[in-house]
C-alpha cells in the first residue's frame, strides 16, 4: 500500500490545527500539528514531512523566520512550504516568497482550497511538465554556471555550490529550457504556480530578483536574467548539456 503524504500544520490556533488535521486525514493524508516553532522542529525530527502549512504569526517566532531557517537547514531545505497569512497585503506574500515559501493562502480560507493548493504543490515538486522533467545525471551549463538536474545542485563558476529553494529551482529550470526567449509574468506564474496571476501580483518579480542574487547578477544592470521592459524576462545565455558539473 502506498504511503500517505505527510503534512505538518504549524499554527497557534488549536481549532485550526484540529480542523485541518481532521480534514486532511479524511482526504488521505497523514497529518500532524505544531503550535509554534519549537514544536515544528520536534515534529520534523519525528516524521518524514512532505509539506508544511506554516502560519505567518506564531507566539515564539514568525513564520517568515522559520521558513528562512528551514531553507538553510540540511535535510529539510527542500520541504515545500505553504504560507498562511491573516492579511491579504502584497507585502506579506512578497516577503513569504523571498523567504522561500512555495505558495501562500490568505485567512480565512476554505479547507477545500487549502487541499487543492497542497495537491498542486506536491504535484509540481514531484512531476514537472515534460519540457521541465529532469533527466538522470543531466547537467545544464550556462555562463560559467552548472545546474545538476538530478541532485538540483547549482555550481558557481568558482566552484561554490549555491543552494536553491524549490521555487528558485523551478524558475531557473524554466529559463534554462527557454533560453534567449522573452517570458512574460503570466507565463512564468502559470508554469511555476499553475494559476493565473492576480492583479498587481509581484511574486514573480520577487522570485526573479532572488534568483538573480543566487546567480550574482547585478539587479541594476543584469547581464544574465535581463528585463525586457513592458514584456517580461529573458535568460541571455546559451545552454550546454553536460555529463557532469565537475
Amino acid at each position: 500500500m502506498e504511503k500517505a503524504d505527510c503534512i505538518l500544520i504549524v499554527d497557534d490556533d488549536p481549532e485550526i490545527r484540529r480542523l485541518l488535521v481532521d480534514y486532511l486525514a479524511r482526504n488521505g493524508f497523514e497529518a500532524h500539528a505544531a503550535r509554534d516553532g519549537r514544536e515544528m522542529w520536534r515534529e520534523l525530527e519525528r516524521h518524514a514531512v512532505d509539506l508544511i502549512v506554516l502560519d505567518l504569526m506564531l507566539p515564539d517566532t514568525d513564520g517568515l523566520s522559520l521558513c528562512r531557517d528551514l531553507r538553510a537547514k540540511p535535510g529539510h531545505g527542500n520541504i515545500p512550504v505553504l504560507m498562511l497569512t491573516a492579511r491579504g497585503e502584497d507585502t506579506d506574500r512578497i516577503i513569504g516568497i523571498e523567504m522561500g515559501a512555495d505558495d501562500y493562502l490568505v485567512k480565512p480560507f476554505n479547507p477545500r482550497e487549502l487541499l487543492a493548493r497542497i495537491k498542486m504543490i506536491l504535484r509540481r515538486t514531484r512531476a514537472l511538465p515534460p519540457n521541465l522533467r529532469p533527466e538522470p545525471a543531466r547537467c545544464l551549463g550556462f555562463a560559467g554556471w552548472c545546474l545538476d538536474t538530478a541532485t538540483r545542485v547549482l555550481t558557481a563558476p568558482d566552484g561554490v555550490v549555491t543552494p536553491l529553494s524549490g521555487g528558485e529551482y523551478r524558475l531557473l529550470r524554466i529559463f534554462l529550457d527557454h533560453p534567449n526567449r522573452v517570458l512574460n509574468r503570466d507565463q512564468l506564474t502559470e508554469m511555476i504556480h499553475g494559476r493565473e496571476a492576480e492583479p498587481y501580483d509581484r511574486a514573480i518579480d520577487v522570485q526573479v530578483s532572488r534568483l538573480r542574487q543566487r546567480l550574482r547578477d547585478d539587479s541594476r544592470e543584469p547581464m544574465l536574467i535581463k528585463t525586457v521592459r513592458g514584456e517580461g524576462y529573458v535568460l541571455a545565455s546559451s545552454i550546454e548539456v553536460r555529463d557532469s558539473c565537475a
